[in-house]
């Protein structure tokens, strides 16, 4: 099984996104290995692929620190498993 997932975080742009996302996952030990963002007309968009292998945290608690960091900062937090992705686009 693999220790890659998929964030993705979408909002109204605002200071300080990428600090409090990536502050969460320093926090969980949460390795960013690509990271890709744009702002479209004011509305932010970032892509992450981060491994959580080093993380005592499980996939669970992970992405529940992550949600709730978008909800405190008013944008919304996807987290998926890469695995689980790569699978929906072999169908």
């Amino acid at each position: 099984m693999s220790d890659l997932i998929i964030v993705t975080v979408s909002g109204v742009d605002n200071v300080g996104i990428v600090a409090k996302v990536t502050a969460t996952m320093a926090e969980y030990t949460v390795n960013i290995e690509d990271i890709k963002q744009t702002l479209m007309q004011g509305h932010f968009v970032m892509f992450m692929l981060c491994d959580i292998s080093k993380s005592d945290y499980s996939f669970k608690e992970i992405k529940e620190a992550l949600t709730n960091c978008g909800k405190e900062m008013g944008m919304e937090v996807w987290i998926q498993k890469k695995e689980i992705v790569d699978n929906m686009h072999k169908i």
